[in-house]
């Protein structure tokens, strides 16, 4: 009997196991990206975003107009502008660091100004909080710092 209680118990553990991976690996996507529509058409909505980013005192390191790239190789698509933004003094926490540079792929921090086919434009990003946490340490502390700035920017743009 003892024997039949615990094969159903780690059947029903791994089960569970099992259940949890497949829905945490189907919502993580969904998780990880930030989108909110903005309360100004897409020229206003790049021109205060570029303003306010300015203001925060961050720099605009590029800005990929990924419609014009794409006309260009024959695609047409809705507009789509791709910013990189950095901060000097978090950049630089986290890359003067041996072991803490492994997330400098991540770097700079992008965010995206787009319209879709409903006319509206929205703000798209990584939710760089959460995808920090797992990393702990100064790369959790100072991408949180930097999230939550570049979230008080965004916060003048969203409805």
């Amino acid at each position: 009997m003892n024997k039949q209680i615990f094969l159903a118990a780690a059947v029903s553990f791994i089960g569970g196991l099992v259940i949890m991976g497949f829905v945490g690996f189907y919502s993580l996507p969904g998780m990880m990206m930030l989108e909110d529509e903005s309360k100004y058409d897409f020229e206003t909505t790049v021109e205060v975003f570029e303003q306010e980013v300015r203001a925060a005192g961050w720099s605009i390191i590029a800005v990929h107009d990924m419609q014009e790239t794409l006309l260009g190789h024959g695609h047409e698509v809705l507009e789509v502008k791709i910013f990189e933004l950095c901060s000097s003094r978090y950049s630089a926490e986290i890359l003067k660091l041996d072991d803490e540079r492994i997330v400098s792929p991540l770097m700079p921090c992008r965010v995206a100004i787009y319209k879709k086919s409903d006319g509206k434009t929205y703000i798209g990003r990584m939710d760089s909080e959460l995808l920090a946490k797992p990393f702990g340490g100064v790369i959790n502390q100072v991408m949180q710092q930097a999230a939550s700035e570049t979230e008080v920017v965004l916060a003048k743009l969203i409805r």
